[in-house]
């Protein structure tokens, strides 16, 4: 039998004969990298970035409180902020909180270790969207520590953090 094809297109035409046997390759889906959510920084430590997920996986506290910025108690969770800023080596004496729409407050060291104030993620165990003060939330828990409900300290619970700024 003579064959047709050139020795050239005799391979191109095997080759397409021998993909018909094998099945098609499914296109995977590769998983996006989570985003970052906070970035913690300090003068004497590197800046570390946080994904919710990590945030998450730091031990987590509760703090049921009302606030003036809901009609009712609150369930918030979230790692204290002690927590957050050792888990970075962060020191300083300040922490500068910035906002997603960069307002920006001051929060003494001395609150983070005297008060369980926490880096709210869910509030009633729900994510915080940013729409609801989310992703990040600065809480102090004004019920357990009725000293703490006062313009000061209403004034530092920052909402939609990004970024924590250590000094």
């Amino acid at each position: 039998m003579i064959s047709l094809l050139s020795p050239r297109y005799a391979l191109a035409a095997s080759a397409v004969a021998l993909s018909a046997l094998v099945p098609a390759v499914q296109a995977q889906t590769v998983p996006a990298t989570a985003p970052t959510v906070l970035t913690v920084s300090s003068p004497r430590a590197t800046a570390q970035d946080y994904t919710l997920a990590a945030l998450e996986a730091l031990p987590q506290m509760e703090v049921r409180t009302t606030n003036p910025w809901s009609k009712t108690a609150v369930t918030y969770s979230g790692p204290l902020l002690r927590t957050v800023l050792e888990a970075t080596r962060a020191e300083g004496q300040t922490v500068r909180a910035v906002a997603l729409n960069d307002y920006r407050v001051a929060l003494p060291i001395a609150d983070v270790r005297e008060h369980n104030v926490i880096l709210a993620t869910r509030a009633n165990g729900q994510p915080l969207s940013v729409r609801d003060k989310g992703p990040l939330f600065v809480v102090y828990p004004f019920d357990a520590e009725p000293a703490l409900k006062q313009q000061l300290y209403y004034e530092r619970s920052i909402w939609q953090v990004r970024r924590l700024q250590v000094e």
